[in-house]
């Protein structure tokens, strides 16, 4: 809206204003419901007291041309002069929701996040440790990579990821007998979003897919919100019960096996080598794909780490996730997948249509982590950091275990707990007290495909709380399981 006044005009201004306005409303340059200027804002521009424009508005309101409503200024009416209240038709937003997100379910979401909150102590999250990577370290890390200049411009780097780092990834990879060239890998920010762009690419609605009965929310919800019917395989200690599966399969049909390996997430479990074999053979048998989930294979503390279900995959039936986002500097977030070349270029158009470019900055870090060799020294700082973090949890738990009637087992790595409560106690009211007293965990049946099972679970997590807060943190779960048992 522009407006311009001449102060030796023989009009008087507020009427000079009024016409102008009124005019750019007769003309349709004011559209109804046109938001006014702010009296302040307008005597402002023009310089003008705002008694003036004020008085303009009044005029022009008492022609039926504007109305006033409190808290939204004036604003441009074709309605009825008399009308002072906006009319407005709200967007139905939730409407607007599709049903799957209306229904999401985000209790792990929203305990996840306290993880970060002040105050709290957290056995909720699954993040690396703060204590492994120095500062000092980290910022000479940052500076090298500023100032070293490249060819590229500066932030961009190709939709399947830095060259450079993809070659790196080849040779981490052949440390774990597995054999990928640089076109067969490409880079993403997390497993959440490498899982994300495998469903969407060979996922269909209706597909049924099997895995374990109990796994990370964000594993299954992403394959229920890509419109997957899932299967859930029972667990035992070592994971995935393979002895029937070829029957489960023959009747189901399923279009994938998805399957956490090496330290699942949330039991610590380690698939034999045997059951490995054997999802392999089925795979070739019944050219089903395997999604194998590996990010916390290098987290081995007291057994050798056994060879991927990848590392075994002639045929190339393998969909390979790996993460470092347990083993990296942490916010450095760099996941990869290993895939046929042809489902790799199909993740390159794929980001070509979602984002301009792959992310640079955590790229760069993890190149000049590897290429050094201070990733591969600081695998082994993790493994010696999270053993002892490990036994310091485990061993502050057996003080009070056999008290309170709580089983688990010690894991051989990974960054997880899984403890069943003694019967009659609720995970759901356990968290409830430990909340309260500033500690907080994950509720086991969170965990499960079936919603219904799990509330005699709880996950700990011991890689991002400090000594202090896993020795604290026990201390409150011991007192909550007190105020529990006494109900």
């Amino acid at each position: 809206m522009k407006l311009s006044i001449d102060k030796e005009k023989t009009v008087p201004v507020y009427l000079q204003i009024s016409e102008q306005i009124k005019r750019q409303i007769f003309k349709g340059s004011l559209g109804d419901g046109y938001a006014l200027p702010s009296e302040r804002n307008l005597a402002a521009e023009l310089g003008v007291h705002r008694n003036t424009v004020t008085k303009a508005y009044q005029d022009l309101k008492a022609e039926g041309l504007v109305f006033s409503c409190q808290g939204k200024g004036y604003r441009v009416s074709y309605v009825d002069k008399d009308q002072e209240i906006f009319q407005s038709k709200p967007v139905n937003w939730e409407g607007l929701t599709k049903d799957e997100y209306a229904v999401f379910e985000n209790e792990f979401d929203k305990i996840y996040s306290k993880s970060f909150d002040s105050g709290i102590i957290s056995f909720g999250g699954g993040v690396a440790g703060r204590e492994v990577y120095p500062p000092e370290e980290a910022a000479e890390i940052f500076e090298n990579i500023f100032k070293s200049g490249r060819d590229k411009a500066y932030f961009y780097t190709p939709f399947q990821g830095d060259p450079d780092l993809r070659k790196e990834i080849s040779e981490f990879l052949k440390t774990k007998g597995i054999k990928a060239d640089p076109g067969c890998i490409q880079i993403f920010s997390e497993n959440n979003q490498s899982l994300d762009f495998i469903l969407s690419l060979l996922l269909k609605p209706g597909d049924r897919v099997l895995m374990e009965d109990k796994t990370s929310p964000d594993v299954f919800r992403s394959f229920e919100l890509a419109g997957a019917e899932l299967i859930g395989v029972p667990m035992d200690e070592d994971g995935m019960i393979c002895d029937n599966l070829e029957t489960v399969i023959e009747k189901e049909r399923p279009a994938f096996i998805c399957v956490s390996a090496s330290f699942h997430n949330p039991t610590g479990a380690v698939l034999p080598i045997s059951r490995r074999k054997k999802l392999l053979e089925l795979s070739y048998k019944y050219r089903i794909p395997i999604i194998e989930e590996d990010e916390g294979s290098e987290l081995y503390y007291d057994v050798e780490p056994v060879p991927s279900i990848k590392s075994m995959d002639i045929g190339n039936n393998v969909i390979y996730m790996y993460s470092f986002s347990l083993t990296m500097m942490p916010g450095t977030g760099i996941s990869f997948v290993v895939a046929d070349r042809n489902v790799i270029r199909r993740f390159g158009e794929m980001l070509s249509l979602r984002v301009a470019s792959t992310e640079w900055t955590a790229q760069m870090v993890t190149v000049n982590y590897m290429r050094s060799g201070l990733f591969h020294k600081h695998l082994e700082d993790f493994r010696k950091n999270y053993r002892h973090k490990r036994d310091l949890m485990c061993d502050e738990i057996d003080k009070f275990a056999d008290e309170y009637g709580l089983e688990y087992r010690r894991p051989d790595g990974g960054v997880y707990l899984w403890i069943k409560l003694p019967a009659g106690l609720s995970a759901r009211k356990l968290l409830h007290e430990t909340q309260n007293l500033g500690m907080t965990f994950m509720p086991g049946h969170l965990f499960y495909t079936k919603k219904a099972r799990g509330n005699d679970h709880i996950r700990l997590n011991y890689s991002y709380p400090t000594d202090k807060e896993i020795v604290e943190g026990v201390k409150i779960l011991k007192k909550a399981l007190a105020h529990e048992k006494s109900k």
